[in-house]
C-alpha cells in the first residue's frame, strides 16, 4: 500500500536507512541560520537512553502508528525547518500518537509529555520551584539551632570586662552568619517537561504539549519567546547567580537526576521536536501560527484501518469476513459522529477474546464499544 511503499531521500522520519543512521543525519544536518542554537551539553548529565521502562511505553505506543505520505511530508519539514508541529484533527484520530511515533522511529528517547489545561501558565512546563517547602524546611532548620543564651548566665561577664547587653523584648535569634546552613534552592526546584526538552542534549528531545486548544488565551503567545530563543531563564537562580553560580537541579523525567545550570540559564543545542495538538476548540493568533508547521489529521479511511489493525494487534482484516464487518460497521457509525480509532481496536480486541460473540449481542456490542464522541447519540 502506498502508506507503506513511497519512502524519499529527504525524509528522516520514516526515511531511508536505520533508525540510528536517520538521527544521525537529524543531528548533524544544518538547521536555518535562525534556527542554530548555542547551548553546551553538561557532561555530566546523561538523558534517558533508549531502554527501561519509560522507553518501552514510547516504542509500543509509537510503533503501531500508522502515517500516510503527506504526514510523512510535514513531520519531515518540520524536523528540517526546526519548528514545532501544530496538529490539528477531531479526537481519536491519532495526533498525541504521532508524537511517540516520531521518538520511537528516530531512536530520541522517551516522549515528554506536557498536558494543558485551562489553568496552565507557560512557567507549569518550564520548571516547578515548592517556595512553601523550602521556607518550612528554613523554619526547622530555625528550630534546629542551638538558643541564643538570655538571663543572668548569658550577661554574666568575667572580672575586667564589659557585661554583654541583653536583648530587649523584641530581640529575636541571632542571624547565622554561614549560609551552609541555609537549606538549598536546588531541593526545590525541578524543570518541567518544557523545560526538560530546552536542555541542551546531544539529541533532541521529543515534547507532547497536548491539547494546546484548552489553555488559557495568554499561553500561546507565552510560548513564542520560548520557541524562537530556544531557552529560558529561571529567576530563582538568576538572582542566586554572584553566590552560587553553578546549581544542579531535577529534571521532568527524574527529581533525582541532576543537571547542572550556569546563571540560572537553560539554552538548547537541538531544538526539541515539539508537537503541540489541538481538537480545534478555539484559533490561534497569526503569530504563532506563523512559526508552526501545521498539520490536519482527517479520520482514517478502510486501508489505513486495516493497516493499523494489523500493527497494533496483529490481525489480518483482508483474511477475516467478521473483522471487515467491524471495520465496515465503524465506518458507518463514524458518520453520524466521531468515533475514535480505539474503538474499533477494543472490538476486534473483545472478538479475538470471544466476548460479546452470541448471534443476538451484535446491536448491544457495537452501541457499546462504539459509541458516539460527538452528535445527537453521544
Amino acid at each position: 500500500m502506498e502508506a507503506e511503499a513511497v519512502v524519499k531521500d529527504w525524509w528522516l522520519y520514516h526515511g531511508t536507512g536505520e533508525g540510528t543512521e536517520r538521527r544521525a543525519r537529524l543531528e548533524t544536518g544544518s538547521p536555518p541560520p535562525w534556527r542554530d542554537f548555542t547551548g553546551s551539553p553538561d557532561p555530566g548529565y546523561e538523558p534517558p537512553g533508549c531502554e527501561g521502562p519509560a522507553w518501552e511505553r514510547t516504542r509500543r505506543r509509537g510503533e503501531g502508528y500508522v502515517p500516510d505520505e503527506q504526514e510523512k511530508d510535514v513531520v519531515n519539514t518540520a524536523l528540517h525547518l526546526r519548528r514545532p508541529l501544530l496538529i490539528t484533527g477531531k479526537p481519536g484520530v491519532g495526533k498525541s500518537t504521532l508524537a511517540y511515533s516520531i521518538a520511537s522511529d528516530l531512536g530520541l528517547g522517551p516522549v515528554l509529555h506536557w498536558p494543558i489545561t485551562s489553568r496552565t501558565v507557560l512557567r507549569d512546563g518550564l520548571y516547578l520551584y515548592d517556595a512553601i517547602g523550602r521556607l518550612q524546611e528554613a523554619g526547622l532548620e530555625q528550630l534546629r539551632r542551638p538558643a541564643v543564651p538570655v538571663g543572668p548566665a548569658a550577661t554574666a561577664a568575667p572580672p575586667g570586662t564589659l557585661p554583654t547587653p541583653r536583648p530587649g523584648p523584641a530581640a529575636g535569634p541571632e542571624p547565622d552568619p554561614d549560609p551552609a546552613h541555609a537549606p538549598s534552592i536546588s531541593r526545590y526546584l525541578r524543570l518541567g517537561p518544557l523545560g526538560t526538552a530546552l536542555l541542551p542534549q546531544d539529541r533532541p528531545r521529543v515534547l507532547l504539549v497536548d491539547e494546546i486548544d484548552k489553555s488559557d488565551i495568554d499561553l500561546p503567545g507565552d510560548l513564542l519567546t520560548v520557541f524562537e530563543d530556544g531557552g529560558f531563564t529561571i529567576p530563582e537562580l538568576a538572582r542566586l547567580a554572584q553566590e552560587d553560580p553553578t546549581v544542579a537541579i531535577g529534571t521532568d523525567d527524574d527529581p533525582h537526576a541532576r543537571v547542572r545550570l550556569t546563571q540560572g540559564r537553560v539554552q538548547c543545542h537541538y531544538f526539541p521536536v515539539v508537537v503541540l495538538t489541538s481538537n480545534g476548540e478555539r484559533d490561534f493568533p497569526p503569530a504563532f501560527l506563523r512559526r508552526c508547521v501545521r498539520l490536519h489529521l482527517e479520520p482514517p479511511g478502510p486501508e489505513k484501518l486495516a493497516l493499523i489493525v494489523r500493527r497494533r494487534l496483529g490481525v489480518d482484516v483482508e483474511a477475516g469476513g467478521e473483522y471487515q464487518e467491524l471495520v465496515r460497521d465503524f465506518i458507518d457509525r463514524a458518520g453520524d459522529g466521531d468515533l475514535a480509532t480505539d474503538q474499533l481496536l477494543n472490538a476486534i480486541q473483545l472478538r479475538l477474546a470471544g466476548a460479546w460473540s452470541a448471534p443476538g449481542d451484535r446491536d448491544r456490542f457495537l452501541r457499546t464499544v462504539m459509541q458516539h464522541l460527538t452528535g445527537p447519540t453521544a
